[in-house]
């Protein structure tokens, strides 16, 4: 079923970016305002609450589509059809997926997390989740 837009809360709508190939750390412009992609979206409680589904947080992660948050770079107006164009990647070069899938332990490439871990744009408390788990599931390895 498809899902109209704003059902999930987002406050910008595009089509044609995606998660697998928009990196942390990109500028884009959208409109005359610069943005800068700087981690996925997770899900909160009220997502259930609002599809009435126990099940929905997961099947919001499993789907791959968690949306991703900007920052402002520089404001400008951003309107219905405005235009956009990235302008910059990030050196690193690490998708929202990759760090959804670090986040979820569905990967634990030691390149991707190091990579990952270099990434300037992504706040620290990913990060760190990211080692922890990454560290949770070596231990588990050992046991």
């Amino acid at each position: 079923m498809p899902f109209s837009w704003g059902r999930f809360g987002e406050n910008l709508t595009t089509e044609g970016l995606r998660e697998g190939t928009l990196c942390i750390g990109d500028h884009l412009r959208i409109g005359s305002a610069v943005l800068m992609v700087t981690q996925p979206r997770m899900p909160c409680y009220k997502l259930g609450l609002r599809f009435d589904r126990d099940d929905m947080i997961k099947r919001f992660l499993m789907s791959g589509r968690s949306g991703f948050y900007f920052s402002v770079i520089e404001p400008g107006e951003v309107g219905v059809g405005a235009m956009v164009e990235i302008l910059t990647r990030d050196r690193c070069r690490v998708t929202v997926t990759d760090i959804m899938r670090l986040y979820l332990g569905q990967t634990r490439d030691p390149e991707l997390l190091q990579r990952a871990t270099n990434v300037s744009a992504l706040p620290d408390n990913w990060k760190a989740q990211m080692l922890l788990r990454a560290q949770m599931h070596v231990g588990d390895s050992h046991s």
